[in-house]
């Protein structure tokens, strides 16, 4: 089976500093806050995590409106600070917005550039790309949103390029997800590439949530499989693929596998995991690879094949074409070192 490239795939940027040089993540509180997108970025920065060690984030809230703010479901807010907080941050969260055309308050938006001008990441979940891009930080890039307001941010910001269908992007600096949900992965997108794949699972595993899906996974899918027969047929097989990942898969042979025609068989994956068979395989693999990577002093051409790209050369690149960097860069990142 050809495996594909994978769109819109996330980079780990090789001159990030690991952990990052400034630890502070400052989520943006307002009146009428999105309190599960502000939950997420709690969970995932702001519990602590002594196991983590002592370079871990710090976290603070940035009210932008003065008092009291109220939050979705009848919390009511009192930030740490005001805007200024975002001055120190080396990681900017937007946690959605009051709606696609409310105004964003000029205060927020000098904030935004100028934490953006001196380096800070920038992140939105769900709506909040709104804020991002009323402070002009997306024009010329690609950005994500949930499906529901994609057309929108089409129509009124028309620099920016829209992909309605991934779970989020990451421009470098700037960072966009989908409907509130995919912040999750976006956040735990962020901890992988400070910290490395080891710490995005056990933080993932705290959250009782799967430790990676890949940034240009569909947002949504329009069906699940229907038949119970066809389910207990698919699940079984992805175990036995993952299980098995070095084999040599064609679609023929899953199909026959599943016990089903090969057009079944596709159409029924796709909509059971949102991805074809190729591209679940390759992101699969890859995530095997960074495992082997940080986990061990396996030799590059061992991981290749036992991550099932059978030569280093392949693995080579997959790993630049979808991450930026190389199998060797990564692990003197993220990975055992070397005797």
């Amino acid at each position: 089976m050809q495996l594909a490239a994978l769109p819109y795939i996330v980079k780990i940027m090789p001159n990030a500093s690991s952990p990052p040089s400034n630890p502070l993540v400052v989520a943006v509180a307002y009146d009428g806050l999105c309190t599960f997108e502000f939950g997420v970025a709690v969970e995932v920065f702001a519990l602590p995590r002594p196991e983590m060690g002592k370079d871990w984030y710090r976290f603070a809230v940035a009210g932008i409106d003065a008092g009291e703010m109220r939050a979705l479901g009848g919390v009511r807010i009192v930030a740490d600070g005001g805007a200024d907080l975002i001055g120190q941050a080396g990681t900017v969260i937007v946690p959605g917005w009051r709606g696609s055309e409310a105004p964003v308050p000029p205060v927020l938006i000098e904030a935004l550039r100028k934490a953006h001008e001196r380096g800070a990441r920038i992140l939105s979940i769900c709506s909040g790309v709104f804020v991002l891009a009323a402070a002009g930080l997306l024009a010329g890039k690609r950005a994500t949103t949930h499906w529901r307001y994609s057309e929108k941010l089409r129509e009124l910001y028309p620099d920016i390029t829209v992909v309605p269908d991934v779970l989020y992007i990451d421009e470098g600096n700037v960072l966009t997800s989908a409907g509130s949900a995919a912040g999750i992965d976006l956040c735990l997108h962020l901890v992988r590439r400070d910290f490395g794949t080891k710490a995005a699972n056990m933080v993932a595993r705290r959250l009782v949530v799967p430790p990676h899906r890949d940034g240009g996974q569909a947002q949504y899918v329009e069906s699940s499989v229907p038949e119970p027969h066809e389910r207990s047929r698919l699940g079984p097989l992805i175990d036995r693929m993952r299980a098995n990942i070095s084999a040599d898969y064609t679609v023929a042979t899953l199909a026959e596998l599943a016990g089903m025609s090969e057009r079944t068989f596709l159409r029924r994956f796709a909509a059971a995991t949102g991805v074809t068979p190729a591209r679940w395989l390759l992101s699969e693999r890859l995530s095997r690879a960074r495992t082997l990577l940080e986990d061990t002093v396996m030799p590059i051409e061992l991981i290749a094949e036992t991550a099932g790209f059978g030569a280093a050369g392949t693995l080579r690149h997959h790993f630049r074409q979808q991450f930026a960097t190389t199998p060797i860069a990564y692990r003197t990142r993220f990975g055992a070192k070397s005797a």
